[in-house]
């Protein structure tokens, strides 16, 4: 039996439970919980890769299994987190753990808030094509479905937050501008945006300077937004790659 084989399984299997773990959290409107969870799952999805490549155990299993994960941790979580913010969103309710009108919130089934599960459908296209797309082994097109799921689980810890503007936090209790968010989310998963590597193999500035200057913005965002960054850091990604694939075109012509 080979115990190296099974270790990148094993992190996966983490990814796993920390993503249905989340969904109970969510289910209690304890989005800093999710959110925690959704990031250690997805430390420990880098993991499982991690360590298929170093010791060489790379198969067709692991492949299945990580996208299974991921589907639960980076797919149905933050499907279900929007709609339970579309659920107080609608019911016009600000989030507050405190509030006893929550444990009324869930006894109430709301139709419009369903329409934050596209982005898991979204999720679930792109994990589908991520595994037959042979040109996504060194960089994306496409936002990966971790990144997209630390956007979406981290908006809802925002309305509690001193640093955030209460202009965006009337904005996140908006339920057009929050399927806006969805639409969006679910769409940019799967369009045709090459997003450059974050992957750093030697310390040249000249030759990753678009990867350097991405870390360093989006440490100084942690330092002085800290959880307001986090969603600002993903859109910062792509409208950097954004940028930088037109800089390319200009350059090619």
């Amino acid at each position: 039996m080979n115990i190296k084989a099974w270790i990148p399984n094993f992190f996966t299997m983490l990814n796993l439970l920390c993503g249905c773990v989340a969904l109970v959290f969510v289910s209690e409107y304890s989005f800093y919980w999710a959110f925690s969870l959704v990031c250690l799952g997805i430390f420990f999805d880098f993991f499982d890769g991690f360590f298929a490549r170093k010791f060489n155990v790379a198969g067709p299993l692991g492949v299945q299994l990580d996208s299974l994960a991921d589907m639960i941790t980076s797919g149905v979580v933050p499907g279900f987190v929007m709609y339970k913010m579309l659920v107080l969103a609608e019911s016009n309710t600000r989030f507050n753990p405190s509030l006893n009108n929550i444990e009324t919130l869930q006894h109430q089934i709301y139709v419009w808030p369903l329409l934050g599960f596209l982005i898991t459908v979204g999720a679930c296209y792109r994990l589908a094509k991520f595994n037959i797309d042979t040109r996504q082994t060194d960089s994306f097109i496409g936002l990966p479905t971790p990144a997209n799921a630390l956007f979406v689980v981290s908006l809802p810890l925002l309305w509690n937050t001193v640093e955030c503007p209460y202009q965006v936090v009337n904005l996140l209790m908006n339920k057009w501008f929050l399927l806006s968010v969805t639409v969006v989310s679910a769409f940019v998963m799967n369009a045709e945006i090459p997003l450059f590597s974050l992957k750093i193999k030697e310390f040249s500035f000249a030759k990753y300077k678009l990867q350097i200057s991405f870390l360093a913005i989006s440490v100084l965002l942690l330092i002085f937004l800290k959880i307001l960054a986090v969603p600002l850091i993903i859109v910062v990604y792509v409208l950097l790659s954004v940028f930088n694939n037109m800089t390319h075109k200009k350059a090619s012509v």
